[in-house]
C-alpha cells in the first residue's frame, strides 16, 4: 500500500480491505497487527510497546535470527478476524514489533533485495549441477541481510542437504528452504487472467483445493486443456466455485443414462442446457443424429409412460414449437469485408447526391421561370402602349397629308415631284412601315401630267 491510513488503494497482493477503518472501537481492539513481507508472505505480530502504527509504516520486527523488515497491512479488530482464517496458533507466544523502521534499517533492507535476483540465477546454476530435479522459483532476504529463502517446486522428494551446503559457502548467509507448489508459485508472480481480473492466488486466495475435471464436466465446460489449464499450468481455481450450483441444478433433471422410447426410434442423452431445462436427444449414442430438444417436463413424462409400457409416437409435444429467431446482425460486425469497399461507397454517395442537387437546381429554374411567366409584366407592357399611341398619331397625319395634297394647285409639279419627308412617330424609332408611303401621290402627278 502506497499510502496510509483508511486507503482504498490495493497495491500489495493477498491485501485486505479494513471496512472496520474509523470505528474507534475497532481500532483498539488489539494489539495484533499485520505485516506483510516479500509478495504474499504474511505475518501476525503483537505491538506490546503500543507504538502508534497506521497501515503503510514500515516496521522492525522479531526474526530467527535478528530481524526483519515489512510493512503493516492491517491494524484493529480485522485482525482477529484474519487469524482465525488463516489458522494461526494463539497458544505459541507472538514475535513482537520492535520499532518503526529506521533510515539504516532501510538501507540494509534496499541491499538486501538488490542480491535476490542474482542469487536466484545462481543457485539455479548450482542446483543443475548437482543434478537435483527441482526448480528454484524465487529468493528473498531477510531484512538484515542475514538469512535467504528459497522457494522450490519439485514433483518428488529432493534431499537437498548437500544443496544446503554449497549456498552457505557461496553467499554466506543461513539458509532455509521452502517447498510450493505452482499455484503458490503463480501467486508469488502474480498476472492478470483470462476474466480479465488479477489472480485470485495472488489478490485474496490463501487456501487452494484441488481441482477435478469433474466439475467442468458438470458445468458442461469443453474438455479442452488450454482453456481449463491457468497460469499455473494445473486446472483453475475458479472451476470450482460454481460446481455446486450446477450438482443442485442436475438432480432436479432426468438422469443422463436414462434411454426414452417411441415408436419411431429409441433416444440418448446427448447435452443439458441447465439454465433453460432443455435436454437433447439422439437417436446414435456416440454422434449427433435427428436430434430432438425438449423441455425437462417432457422428459419425465415420456420416463413415466416407458415405465408403464406406453411409447408415445414422437418425442415431442404436439404443439407448434414457436421459430427460434436467430440473431441478426444490425451493425454489420459480424462481416469479415466490411471494410473492403467503403471508399467506393462514400464516392458513389457523393455522385448521386451531386446529381440530386443538380436535377433540384433544374426543377426549382424552371417553376421560377413558369411563376414568371405568369405573373403580369406592368414594365414591360408600357412602351408598347407608347408604339401603339405613336402608330395612331403617324396615320392621322398621314391622313391629313394626303387631304393637303389633293386639294393643292396643279402648278405645283415641281413641289409634287420630290418625294415628300416621311414623318416619325415619337415614340416608334424603328423602320417606317408600309402605311406611312403614299402610293397615291405618284398616280395624281402622272395624271397631271397627262
Amino acid at each position: 500500500m502506497s499510502a496510509k491510513g483508511c486507503s482504498k488503494v490495493q497495491n500489495n497482493k493477498l491485501n485486505t480491505y479494513d471496512w472496520l477503518c474509523g470505528v474507534p472501537d475497532a481500532e483498539n481492539a488489539t494489539d495484533f497487527v499485520e505485516v506483510q513481507f516479500k509478495n504474499t508472505r504474511k505475518g501476525y505480530y503483537l505491538n506490546n510497546t503500543h507504538i502508534p502504527l497506521e497501515k503503510g509504516d514500515m516496521v522492525a520486527v522479531e526474526a530467527n535470527p535478528g530481524h526483519d523488515i515489512g510493512m503493516v497491512t492491517l491494524t484493529g479488530k480485522l485482525v482477529l478476524l484474519q487469524m482465525r482464517k488463516n489458522n494461526v496458533r494463539m497458544d505459541q507466544e507472538p514475535k513482537k514489533i520492535y520499532r518503526k523502521a529506521r533510515q539504516t534499517d532501510l538501507d540494509k533492507y534496499e541491499e538486501a533485495k538488490a542480491k535476490e535476483h542474482e542469487t536466484m540465477i545462481r543457485s539455479r546454476q548450482i542446483a543443475a549441477s548437482l543434478g537435483l530435479d527441482m526448480k528454484i522459483g524465487d529468493v528473498e532476504y531477510q531484512g538484515d541481510g542475514n538469512k535467504a529463502i528459497f522457494y522450490y517446486i519439485a514433483d518428488e522428494r529432493v534431499d537437498f542437504r548437500q544443496l544446503i551446503k554449497v549456498l552457505a559457502e557461496a553467499f554466506r548467509v543461513r539458509i532455509e528452504m521452502k517447498q510450493i507448489g505452482a499455484r503458490q508459485e503463480a501467486g508469488r508472480i502474480g498476472g492478470i487472467g483470462p476474466c480479465g481480473r488479477e489472480l485470485c492466488c495472488s489478490s485474496w486466495m490463501t487456501s487452494f483445493v484441488s481441482v477435478a475435471t469433474g466439475a467442468a464436466r458438470y458445468q458442461d465446460i469443453s474438455m479442452n486443456p488450454q482453456k481449463l489449464a491457468g497460469q499455473c499450468a494445473k486446472l483453475k481455481c475458479c472451476i470450482n466455485y460454481e460446481v455446486d450450483v450446477y450438482v443442485e441444478a442436475q438432480k432436479r433433471l432426468p438422469s443422463r443414462e436414462i434411454v426414452l422410447e417411441t415408436k419411431d426410434n429409441t433416444y440418448y442423452h446427448f447435452k443439458t442446457d441447465i439454465f433453460k431445462r432443455e435436454i437433447t436427444y439422439s437417436t446414435d449414442k456416440s454422434i449427433a443424429a435427428n436430434l430432438v430438444t425438449i423441455s425437462a417436463q417432457r422428459a419425465f413424462d415420456i420416463i413415466n409412460m416407458n415405465k408403464k409400457g406406453i411409447k408415445p409416437e414422437t418425442l415431442g409435444t404436439e404443439e407448434k414449437s414457436q421459430p427460434k429467431r436467430d440473431a441478426q446482425d444490425i451493425l454489420g460486425q459480424d462481416s469479415v469485408t466490411r471494410f473492403d469497399n467503403t471508399a467506393s461507397k462514400k464516392k458513389k454517395k457523393k455522385r448521386s447526391g451531386n446529381n440530386a442537387n443538380a436535377n433540384n437546381e433544374k426543377t426549382e429554374k424552371a417553376v421560377s421561370n413558369s411563376n414568371q411567366q405568369a405573373q403580369p409584366k406592368p414594365a414591360q407592357n408600357q412602351p408598347k402602349q407608347q408604339n401603339q399611341s405613336g402608330e395612331k398619331k403617324s396615320q392621322e397625319t398621314k391622313k391629313t397629308s394626303n387631304a393637303n395634297a389633293n386639294n393643292a394647285p396643279k402648278n405645283n409639279n415641281r413641289n409634287n415631284n420630290r418625294p415628300k419627308q416621311k414623318p416619325q412617330p415619337q415614340a416608334n424609332s424603328g423602320k417606317p412601315n408600309k402605311q406611312q408611303q403614299n402610293p397615291n401621290k405618284p398616280k395624281d402627278a402622272k395624271s397631271q401630267e397627262n
